[in-house]
C-alpha cells in the first residue's frame, strides 16, 4: 500500500476503531487470530481484550513480534504500525522459516481510556520485577510524588509544586531529576510510573502469549514493541533493550544500524528504567530474543510531564464521569502528546516501522 493511503487507513480515533481496523486487516489474510479477554470495560463500555494473529508457518523457528499499547495510548501509534504491516501484503513475503506475531493492544484498559497506564494504575514497563524480591528504590520520587501529582490543581497549590521540582531540579540536577519522575517507582500508586505491587493483567497476559505460541521453543524471536513520547517529533529511535555485550545486543546493533539507542551507554532519548519488559524476555527466552522499543518522538518532556499529573489527578479522584469537559480537555492533552495525528507525523512513523520491520524480517530469513 502506498505509505500516503496508509496515513488516512491505519490509523484509527478510538480503541474500539483500531481494535476492529486490526481484526479487519487480519482477517483479509485469513490468518489465525486469538483473543484475550480483559474483564473491565472501556469509558462507554466498550468491550475489551488483546488480539493476537499469527502469519506463517506454525513451527517457525524464528518469529519476528510486533507490540502495540504497552502503555495504553501509544497504541495509536503502534496498532497503526501493525495495520500497515498486514494491508502491505508484508504477511504474504515472510521468508521460508518465518512467522510474524501480531500483539494487539497489550494493555487494552490503558488504550481505551488514554493513559499510560494499566487498569491497576501500572506502568506496564516497570512491572516485570520478580515481586517475591525486594523492589528497587527510588528516593527521588519519594521526595517528589505529592509534586508529581498534587492532591488539586488549584493554581496555589500547583506553584508550591512547581517550585519544589525546580529546588530539586537545581540541586541535583537534570538526570538525577528525570530519573526520580520516570525510572521507576514501587511506593506511590497514585502516582506517575508506578510499577506496581504484583504482576499487571497485561503482563500476565504477555506471559501467556509467550507460551501460547510457544515462543521459548524458537531459535530466535525478534521483538519490536511501539512506543511514542520521547526523542525529536516523528523520529523513531529503535532502543535497545538489550545490555551491551550481551547476544541481543550484538543482533540489534547489527540489524538495525548505528541508530539503535543505549540507555545505558547515555546514548538515548531513554535513561535506564527498573522493571523493563527485558525481565521478562530474559526469563522466558534466555538469549534467543532480539528486543528494541521502537520510540516515536512527539513533544516536550516537561509537555508529557504535565498531562500526566492531570491525567493521574483526574484518575485520583474516583469514577471518572467520561462526558465531563474538563475529563474530555485532560484526554485530548494526554492523547494529543502521545498521538498527535497530523499526516506528517504519522507518515515519518510509518517510513520508519517500514524501515526496522524490512530490516528484521531480513534478518530473521538469513539466520
Amino acid at each position: 500500500m502506498d505509505i500516503l493511503d496508509s496515513t488516512l487507513l491505519s490509523f484509527s480515533d478510538s480503541y474500539e476503531a483500531a481494535r476492529k481496523n486490526f481484526i479487519d486487516a487480519s482477517l483479509a489474510h485469513r490468518l489465525n487470530m486469538a483473543k484475550y479477554e480483559n474483564l473491565k470495560r472501556g469509558p462507554m463500555g466498550e468491550y475489551l481484550a488483546c488480539d493476537t494473529t499469527w502469519a506463517g508457518p506454525s513451527d517457525a523457528k524464528r518469529v519476528l513480534v510486533m507490540i502495540s499499547a504497552t502503555h495504553g495510548v501509544e497504541g495509536f501509534c503502534g496498532s497503526g504500525c501493525q495495520v500497515d504491516w498486514l494491508r502491505s501484503e508484508r504477511p504474504l513475503s515472510l521468508p521460508e522459516g518465518t512467522a510474524a506475531l501480531l500483539i494487539h493492544a497489550i494493555n487494552p484498559h490503558g488504550f481505551a481510556w488514554q493513559r499510560r497506564v494499566t487498569e491497576e494504575g501500572c506502568d506496564l514497563n516497570r512491572n516485570f520485577l520478580d515481586f517475591s524480591q525486594p523492589l528497587p528504590a527510588n528516593a527521588g520520587h519519594d521526595e517528589l510524588a505529592n509534586s508529581f501529582v498534587p492532591a488539586s490543581l488549584d493554581p496555589a497549590t500547583l506553584a508550591a509544586a512547581e517550585e519544589h521540582l525546580k529546588a530539586y531540579r537545581a540541586t541535583h540536577g537534570e538526570r538525577a531529576f528525570q530519573s526520580a519522575r520516570k525510572a521507576g517507582q514501587y511506593r506511590h500508586p497514585s502516582s506517575m510510573f508506578f510499577g506496581g505491587f504484583e504482576p499487571s493483567w497485561a503482563r500476565q497476559t504477555l506471559e501467556t502469549i509467550v507460551t501460547d505460541y510457544a515462543l521459548s521453543e524458537r531459535e530466535l524471536v525478534a521483538v519490536i514493541d511501539f512506543h511514542t513520547g520521547l526523542g525529536p517529533f516523528g523520529y523513531g529511535e529503535p532502543i535497545s533493550g538489550h545490555l551491551p555485550g550481551t547476544p541481543g545486543f550484538e543482533w540489534v546493533t547489527r540489524v538495525y544500524g548505528q541508530s539503535v539507542g543505549v540507555p545505558e551507554l547515555g546514548t538515548s532519548a531513554s535513561i535506564p528504567l527498573h522493571g523493563t519488559a527485558r525481565d521478562l524476555w530474559d526469563r522466558l527466552l534466555d538469549t534467543r530474543y532480539a528486543y528494541v522499543a521502537l520510540e516515536y518522538g512527539t513533544y516536550s518532556q516537561e509537555r508529557s510531564r504535565l498531562a500526566l499529573r492531570e491525567d493521574h489527578w483526574l484518575h485520583n479522584q474516583g469514577d471518572v464521569d467520561w462526558q465531563a469537559p474538563e475529563t474530555q480537555r485532560i484526554k485530548a492533552q494526554l492523547k494529543h502528546h502521545y498521538y498527535p495525528a497530523c499526516d506528517d507525523w504519522k507518515e515519518m512513523v510509518l517510513w520508519r516501522s517500514r524501515q526496522l520491520l524490512r530490516q528484521a524480517t531480513e534478518a530473521l530469513g538469513s539466520t
